[in-house]
């Protein structure tokens, strides 16, 4: 490996170390005894002994990763499911850069945060409320719309 690698991986190692302190010190759910596997490539090793052969590992693995998350891109305005797909790319992307690993850890991080938030009584009840009220609120506009425009299905629209 050459060194601007090594500098990058240490510089990464070092910022997660920082934001795992960081989520420790809040209360966050970043550190809890579990053991974390190290930044950096999870090439094989004869892979990673050989510069090229690793460059072009590295390479393999964006171009992969860039058509997985450009496909989950281009699914979230359509249908399918848009978020996984580019959750899938940054895991390909995982396996080979730290930055990428960085970013899944900080993300699994939020999201586990985020279910426990929703887990609260009083989180849960307020949600529950806000569901009812936004259906109730569909369903009166739902009918002012049948009440002014009336239920005309589409095989009975006339030729104009």
């Amino acid at each position: 490996m050459n060194t601007g690698s090594d500098k990058r991986g240490e510089a990464a190692l070092t910022a997660d170390r920082a934001d795992r302190r960081e989520g420790a010190a809040t209360g966050g759910t970043a550190d809890r005894g579990r053991e974390e596997r190290a930044l950096g490539s999870r090439a094989p090793q004869f892979i990673r002994a050989r510069r090229g052969l690793h460059l072009s590992w590295q390479v393999g693995v964006f171009v992969t990763g860039l058509a997985v998350v450009v496909a989950g891109v281009i699914m979230l305005p359509l249908p399918g499911p848009g978020w996984v797909v580019i959750f899938a790319g940054m895991a390909i992307w995982g396996t080979e850069f730290a930055w990428a690993q960085l970013v899944l850890r900080w993300t699994k991080r939020k999201v586990t945060e985020a279910a426990q938030r929703a887990l609260d009584p009083k989180v849960r009840r307020r949600n529950i409320i806000l569901t009812s009220v936004g259906l109730v609120v569909a369903a009166v506009l739902a009918g002012i719309y049948l009440y002014r425009y009336g239920l005309v299905m589409p095989w009975k629209i006339k030729d104009q």
